[in-house]
């Protein structure tokens, strides 16, 4: 073995720095790049987040104005009159119903409105009435803070005949048809 090839060693398994370049352990060999878009995952995952929260917002004050308009429609249409012209207190009660309504699932009625949006025919026998349930969903909702911004309106409306077979209601049964 001549001193040449003795002097010559395995730049894998020599000692630091014999790869030629120089350097030791202060170079860039093994360092994993990327690190620094970690923040920006999390950003996007607090993103997702948010908007699945909000997607879930609205579907939730859609149910509720459902709800609202349902209850208010129901009560209206079996309202206990003892006159045609007293349906303007019944309005006003059906009106309260779908606001307490709203409370029930846990929304602020002071967002809220519920009307009577439509009475073919006045308060008779098989008139149709239809009540409209809005609800104002913030643009952003965050947890234990509350909501921000002017969002969306949500609305929904449900309409019932008055029950043709009650007693004390005007109207007649058979011009229901």
């Amino acid at each position: 073995m001549s001193a040449a090839a003795g002097a010559r060693r395995n730049p894998i398994i020599g000692v630091p720095g014999s790869c030629g370049r120089g350097g030791g352990r202060g170079d860039d060999r093994g360092q994993v790049g990327g690190i620094e878009v970690l923040p920006f995952g999390l950003l996007i995952f607090v993103v997702g987040t948010l908007l699945v929260v909000n997607a879930w917002a609205v579907v939730d004050a859609k149910l509720a104005t459902d709800a609202a308009a349902r209850e208010a429609t129901r009560s209206f249409v079996e309202a206990d009159l003892a006159a045609a012209d007293r349906s303007g207190e019944a309005e006003a009660r059906s009106v309260d119903i779908g606001l307490e309504a709203l409370a029930a699932y846990g929304r602020d009625p002071e967002r809220g409105t519920v009307a009577l949006s439509g009475l073919a025919g006045g308060y008779t026998r098989c008139a149709r009435a239809t009540f409209t349930a809005s609800y104002e969903v913030p643009a952003l909702t965050l947890p234990w803070v509350g909501g921000f911004g002017a969002g969306f309106t949500v609305t929904s409306s449900h309409s019932e005949l008055v029950d043709p077979f009650r007693d004390g209601v005007p109207g007649d049964a058979e011009a229901c048809g």
